[in-house]
């Protein structure tokens, strides 16, 4: 049971306005009828008393009675900070808080809206994203089955094939999972102290050869003749960077740089920051360029493959570790990811 908290303005001010018209009136009448003028005084304080306590008691009545009615019908105000406080019966505050109240639904409502066009998206991006390789699995398999299995090349070919797409499905689920975890904190970090430079020279090393393949240079800004010890997951980070990398790699241009620069951020931090001289990526997409699935690259046949799910990882991975992610772009000149990192002591 809520409690009724009143106010006594309204009742106040419209007995001091009847009695002011009162004392008005009989001031006139007694002026005219010379009666006993020195009852006006007495009268009018008993006229104001009275009529404040029939005021009072019929607005509470009518009124604030109704008022709470609306407090409790309105069971939807148990989940704001209505539900502790007192219900005013005055006016101005009850329109402030209904008013409040209006606009935290309307907020809440079209938050709800955009997380609703954003679970059919993601719907519709994972839907596409699993059923290309179940298809042509699919495929494969049902070209073996009306008679292709008994050609032993054909058979191994197709059988090689269907392979490639499980295993394209399992890494799609790996990564989901992976993403699920890292939202719900389920997936523990272990953290421990490392050589960021000489983890980043291992990632250059195992990209060496897919570089290679579009004459990608991967470098660093400068050469760190002496460690840089930072405190994370290793294997973790060592993620962080082959996606980055392995991005910039993709969308890099033929003979183009991937360069890797890591730089004292404040006392305890550094920051690592990944550029490249690819095609970039337009503004509008990069507020969205980490959630799942999105792709810059719109198009139904898509120039490079992956899960689509590799930013988002990264992001949930350095978000983990309580630290940020950043991105700068320009269509046409390249891009610049770049995340913080905690020094070890």
């Amino acid at each position: 049971m809520q409690k009724l908290k009143k106010t006594y303005k309204f009742a106040i001010k419209t007995s001091l306005y009847l009695t002011i018209l009162l004392t008005l009136l009989l001031s006139v009448f007694l002026y005219y009828s010379n009666a006993l003028s020195w009852l006006l005084l007495p009268f009018i304080l008993v006229f104001c008393v009275l009529s404040f306590l029939t005021i009072q008691y019929r607005v509470e009545r009518f009124i604030y009675r109704r008022v709470k009615k609306i407090y409790d019908d309105l069971t939807l105000l148990e989940a704001t900070t209505l539900r502790n406080q007192p219900i005013t019966t005055d006016m101005a505050t009850l329109t402030k808080e209904i008013d409040k109240y209006a606009k935290d639904k309307k907020l809440e409502i079209e938050t709800l809206k955009v997380r609703e066009e954003y679970r059919k998206e993601f719907l519709g991006n994972v839907s596409h994203e699993l059923k290309t390789p179940l298809f042509t699995v699919q495929g494969y398999l049902l070209t073996l089955l009306d008679g292709a299995v008994e050609d032993k090349k054909i058979r191994t070919k197709y059988l090689n094939r269907a392979n490639k797409g499980v295993e394209r499905l399992i890494y799609i689920v790996k990564d989901l999972d992976m993403i699920t975890k890292l939202e719900v904190g389920d997936l523990s970090l272990n953290k421990e102290v490392f050589d960021i430079v000489d983890l980043i020279q291992s990632v250059f090393d195992l990209l060496e050869m897919k570089a290679a393949k579009k004459k990608i240079s991967l470098t660093f800004d400068m050469d760190y003749p002496k460690p840089i010890m930072v405190y994370a997951d290793k294997e973790r980070i060592q993620q962080v960077l082959t996606n980055l990398i392995v991005n910039s790699i993709k969308y890099g241009r033929e003979k183009g740089t991937t360069e890797v620069s890591i730089e004292n951020l404040i006392k305890n931090k550094v920051i690592v920051r990944v550029t490249d001289n690819g095609e970039g990526i337009a503004s509008d997409h990069i507020k969205r360029i980490f959630e799942r699935f999105y792709r810059v690259d719109k198009s139904g046949s898509r120039k490079e493959g992956g899960s689509g799910l590799g930013l988002s990882i990264v992001k949930h991975i350095i978000e983990a570790h309580d630290e940020r992610i950043y991105i700068e772009s320009e269509v046409d000149v390249g891009s610049e990811f770049s995340f913080s990192m905690e020094k070890a002591e």
